[in-house]
């Protein structure tokens, strides 16, 4: 099978066009030297002339022509040409590496360039680009007539090819790791060498002014000064090329196809998570250790706990320290006498001591005590990934799209073992992969894929590993960091890469790969169509990291891409929920691109083509731009930083988008790229707090002194209620209440869509929860407990729990049990409260003054105001749930039989059994231009249309009833304010 490569993708054509408009205006020539020998060598008669690549432009030509490239690709023009240095961004899958090598070709035919050398940072890497560039040599050779080119990978024992690169006219394209270029005191690239004719090899390669390309730039840098980037300039190359999709330096960035780009256009696979989370298995004392710090002296750990938060038990993330006891910082006496004890922050021999009753655990870097069986965890991992693969292939298959699968395992010995003798043994991830597959392939689902299949020795057969190779031949755990190690990666890469296109064809039986780190970058193929996460996902393989191996679009058995993502989903099986994944995916992709979700940038707009009145096209050009960004902050849009604000939501939802007229033509591109940058809500920002002061004309008005007077008097409340009909309501709720399962592993699966307002997860589907056996569960003191939660006496709750009939379910799950009585008894005492509650005016002189208003400072938010309003108390009004609240006052301005309303600060405090409760407002309305009505509303979000009581939570339920009951309590003398409740002034206009 042949990978069939397409010569016309307009992303990859710009990105090619990008770098080579760099040099618009460049001869097309050569530079002749000669290749000197030292004094006292052998002329061996070679030809002694090199030939290199030669710039004859000047620096203010290739910074205007840098400009018009970043202009035309809508990214920030640079202000002057401070390096030679140039980044493109392309997101993984989307054919970085085609790019690369194709503007090779195109930057010969152009301006006659021929010497380049690629630099990657790891022996994966450079076996892929060598690869890449086998098997596009044909596509090449017919894209550009034929044209001569010879490519290497560099190896210090053969420098006498360095020489070759030196000397040849042709296209010479050498591929080098960063690792055999960046000591200058023992690589042989800096010694003279007889195989070079006497000279130093990077002498050779300085004198070719080569280009420089460098792929995954910042793995070679080594940081912004590391020694990867010194050995890069120790080429002298005529320019760099950077390209990857994760820069940490952007340089100067020309083009940019980032990971939201690609999704949008559906450039890569879609996403979506399988998410395996453990519910209820909160039944013994877990703790896992995250990672360990030394700050100033201050040795600590990060540890995940199941905590007390609220009424429910959390997993959360806590900071502890030696000593530190654990029952405090849960608030669980699950956790009695288990300290923190010894913590080693040592590099490589990081571990927490763990105190517990009668002796004491060390935990490593990911350990946990208390969790669930976690082999369990991973056979069910391995389970789900091979329906998905399964449910995938009979789908594909007769579309001639074979399926692979890929597993991110933690160690070599889980999957390949070896005895003493060094013969090969599976390991347990091999073993339970091939009980599993053996018991899904007969499963009557999947009859259609296996007829005629030995289904005994077709398990063995369909999964392999990936892993670094000893020179015993045997797979190891080994990173790239000596020379050994690399030679042990470069085994199993060149294996992998030889498998790459073999593994696409039908007749090939592999289709599941297991690898530990050889599979972390520099490979990739495009049917690998789910991810199982067989390990944490940290920073040594971060999700962003994990899934690019599976985000290239898949191709069928002649090799031709597939698109659109009803083809194209690529699935993850993780152990964390699919909102979880969405929000960290979008975190890394913010922290490795440079993304700013939900940021407004001030140039956002200089692509936007203009047409004069002659038809032809222009840019709208930066200085337009940036006038166009201090409308959009001077009318509160955005923020001094480009923050998107609500406001711009809001107007962009309601088509209400306010622009400069001299830009009206353009206004549906600018909403447009408005609308891809809408993020997320920010948290409040306590800079932009303001104090609002009163409007004192409305504050002493007549019509506001009556609506006062009708509603600032105080009440009190009796509550009445029968103790025995409490318990057995009690015992009624817990008995009716949903079943206690024991800890299970809850599979669900979700879309990630990848926008420029952020990363949205939605869940699309979940399958049968699989129950987890715990035996050795330690029951806690439920009558405690629950007399704690609940504030009932120990014989009120032996009553209900007795009446209830489902103690036997406490022994199943008992964290469970526990959390379900205790919201079963609660809920059933505020119902309880409520129905029997009385409220009786104190008196007279019992009420809250009209001069609190003016002696109470009232704060806000700019970005939660609606400013200057006429007829309310304050002269802003301070909304706390954004469009309900802000639209309810937009109307009660615009409406004209609106006299008076005030928005209720939080001093006017109603009592309930359920504490304080502050109603929204106070409105005094105008019938027919005589009757004055008063009101006192809360407004409540609309659900399909409708309000509906059953749609509120029981405690606010439970308020507003406080609420109705406090007001009629207050409904003496002649036209007294009523209470209600809306949505918007509709609502209210029709008590009227």
């Amino acid at each position: 099978m042949k990978l069939h490569f397409e010569p016309d993708l307009d992303y990859q054509l710009a990105a090619i066009e990008s770098v080579c408009a760099l040099f618009r205006g460049q001869e097309i020539g050569r530079t002749e030297f000669t290749v000197t020998l030292p004094s006292g060598t052998l002329d061996y008669g070679e030809d002694r002339l090199g030939i290199g690549n030669r710039l004859k432009m000047l620096e203010d030509e290739v910074h205007a022509n840098l400009k018009e490239a970043q202009l035309r690709n809508g990214l920030r023009p640079a202000s002057s040409l401070a390096t030679m240095d140039f980044t493109v961004e392309m997101e993984t899958g989307t054919g970085k590496t085609y790019v690369y090598l194709r503007t090779i070709f195109e930057l010969h035919r152009r301006y006659g360039f021929t010497k380049f050398v690629i630099v990657v940072p790891s022996v994966a890497i450079k076996e892929g680009v060598y690869k890449s560039i086998q098997i596009m040599e044909e596509h090449f050779r017919g894209l550009y007539a034929n044209a001569p080119f010879e490519y290497f990978l560099y190896d210090s024992g053969k420098l006498g090819q360095v020489r070759n690169f030196a000397t040849s006219p042709n296209i010479q394209i050498m591929v080098v790791t960063v690792g055999a270029i960046n000591k200058q005191d023992v690589n042989n690239l800096y010694k003279e060498s007889e195989k070079t004719g006497g000279e130093k090899p990077i002498d050779l390669v300085r004198a070719t002014r080569p280009v420089l390309i460098v792929d995954e730039p910042q793995s070679v840098d080594g940081g912004l000064t590391g020694k990867g980037k010194a050995a890069l300039s120790e080429m002298h190359p005529l320019c760099t090329l950077r390209y990857s999709a994760t820069h940490v330096d952007k340089h100067h960035m020309i083009y940019r196809l980032d990971a939201v780009d690609a999704y949008e256009r559906r450039l890569v696979k879609q996403i979506e998570v399988a998410s395996l989370e453990v519910e209820g298995g909160h039944n013994k004392p877990y703790l896992r250790l995250l990672s360990v710090s030394n700050t100033r002296g201050r040795i600590a750990a990060k540890v995940e706990v199941d905590a007390l938060q609220g009424k429910a038990v959390r997993r959360k993330t806590v900071t502890v320290q030696d000593g530190d006891d654990l029952e405090q910082i849960t608030e669980r006496s699950l956790y009695a006498d288990h300290r923190i004890g010894e913590i080693r922050v040592a590099k490589g021999d990081e571990f927490l001591e763990v105190r517990i009753p009668g002796s004491e655990t060390f935990l490593r870097l990911g350990e946990a005590i208390g969790d669930v069986d976690q082999e369990e965890m991973k056979r069910q991992m391995i389970r789900r990934t091979i329906k998905e693969h399964l449910d995938k292939e009979k789908r594909l298959r007769p579309l001639g799209i074979k399926v692979l699968s890929l597993f991110f395992i933690d160690s070599v010995a889980n999957y390949r073992a070896y005895d003493a003798e060094g013969n090969p043994a599976k390991g347990p991830y091999a073993e339970i992969f091939e009980k599993e597959y053996r018991r899904w392939i007969r499963h009557p689902d999947y009859n259609t894929l296996f007829r005629e299949v030995d289904t005994e020795t077709l398990p063995a057969q369909v999964h392999d590993g990936y892993f670094s190779i000893d020179k015993k031949g045997s797979w190891t755990d080994t990173a790239e960091n000596n020379q050994a190690n690399r030679e042990s990666a470069e085994r199993a890469y060149t294996l992998i890469m030889k498998d790459k296109e073999r593994l696409l064809g039908f007749e090939t039986p592999l289709k599941f790969i297991f690898s530990h780190s050889a599979l972390r970058e520099g490979w990739d193929n495009p049917n690998v169509f789910q991810i199982c996460v067989l390990r944490d996902m940290g920073s040594e393989l971060a999700r962003r990291q994990s899934i690019g191996r599976g985000l290239r679009l898949c191709v069928n058995q002649n090799g031709e891409r597939q698109r659109g993502f009803d083809i194209n989903t690529l699935t993850v099986i993780a152990t964390e929920s699919y909102e979880q994944f969405a929000e960290t995916l979008q975190k890394e992709i913010e922290a490795d691109t440079g993304i700013r979700f939900g940021v407004v940038e001030k140039h956002q707009f200089a692509t936007i083509p203009v047409t004069d009145e002659h038809g032809r096209q222009s840019p709208l050009g930066v200085e337009k731009s940036e006038a166009l960004w201090k409308h959009l902050h001077a009318t509160g849009y955005v923020d001094t930083k480009g923050k998107v604000q609500d406001a711009l939501r809001t107007a962009l939802k309601e088509g209400t988008l306010d622009v400069p007229e001299a830009f009206n033509a353009q206004a549906p591109q600018i909403q447009e790229i408005l609308k891809k940058l809408a993020g997320r809500l920010e948290i409040k920002n306590a800079d932009e707090r303001e104090s609002v002061r009163v409007r004192k004309e409305v504050l002493c008005s007549p019509e506001f002194q009556a609506l006062w007077d009708r509603i600032k008097h105080k009440t009190t409340y009796r509550v009445e209620f029968d103790n025995d009909r409490l318990l057995e309501e009690c015992a009624k709720a817990i008995g009716s209440a949903p079943p206690v399962s024991r800890a299970r592993l809850q599979i669900s699966k979700a879309d990630l869509a990848i926008g420029k307002g952020g990363v949205q997860a939605k869940e699309t589907s979940k399958a049968a929860p699989i129950t987890i056996d715990e035996r050795d569960i330690e029951l806690p003191d439920l009558l405690s407990v629950l007399q704690d939660n609940t504030q009932l006496t120990r014989r009120s709750i032996v009553r209900i729990l007795t009446g209830s009939g489902r103690l036997s379910d406490f022994a199943h799950n008992p964290q469970q049990f526990i959390e379900l009585a205790t919201e079963a008894i609660n809920r059933a005492k505020r119902l309880a409260l409520v129905d029997g509650i009385r409220y009786q005016r104190i008196g007279d002189d019992q009420f809250y003054a009209q001069e609190l208003f003016e002696q109470e400072e009232l704060t806000g938010y700019l970005k939660d105001m609606l400013k200057d309003a006429k007829k309310s108390v304050f002269e802003h009004v301070i909304y706390d749930s954004g469009g309900v609240e802000r639209l309810f006052a937009e109307q009660l301005e615009r409406n004209e039989a609106v006299r008076v309303y005030a928005k209720l600060p939080g001093w006017f405090k109603v009592p309930t059994p359920l504490g304080t409760y502050n109603p929204d407002w106070a409105v005094l309305v105008e019938k027919d231009g005589e009757e004055r009505l008063y009101f006192v509303v809360e407004t409540k979000g609309r659900v399909e249309g409708q309000l509906f009581a059953d749609d509120l939570r029981d405690k606010e339920k439970a308020k507003i009833a406080c609420g109705k009951a406090h007001f009629k309590a207050l409904a003496v003398g002649e036209n007294p304010a009523r209470y209600v409740v809306a949505t918007n002034s509709d609502d209210l206009m029709a008590q009227l």
